[in-house]
């Protein structure tokens, strides 16, 4: 099993900045990619940015250029870095983590909440 603990939401207004960090705890090793999603109020929730254990990541259109996603598999933590944010980046940002093993089911966090005002 595997734990994941976000830390970092928060309220900001349009063009700041936030962190979200993600530590994942228990049997790590069982994890290859570890990302991002958020869901906003009445939406599905969807994919922000992902990074495999060898660094390569993925970003949706929407956060392109804005926001990065970084990772210390020695530390078993994922951070979010946010820049340039919108009213419509508000969502509840959830850490994912995906096991090498595809049959398991993935890992999520509790959610943070991040609110961007206009």
């Amino acid at each position: 099993q595997v734990q994941l603990v976000e830390s970092g939401g928060g309220l900001v207004q349009a063009g700041g900045s936030l962190t979200l960090s993600c530590a994942a705890s228990g049997t790590t090793s069982s994890i290859n990619a570890m990302g991002w999603y958020r869901q906003a109020p009445g939406k599905q929730r969807e994919l922000v940015a992902t990074i495999t254990r060898g660094g390569r990541t993925n970003y949706a259109d929407s956060v392109k250029g804005r926001f990065t996603i970084s990772r210390d598999n020695a530390k078993n933590t994922v951070w979010l870095q946010m820049n340039s944010l919108k009213p419509e980046d508000t969502a509840v940002y959830y850490c994912n983590a995906a096991p090498w093993i595809a049959r398991i089911d993935d890992y999520w966090g509790q959610g943070t909440q991040v609110t961007v005002s206009s």
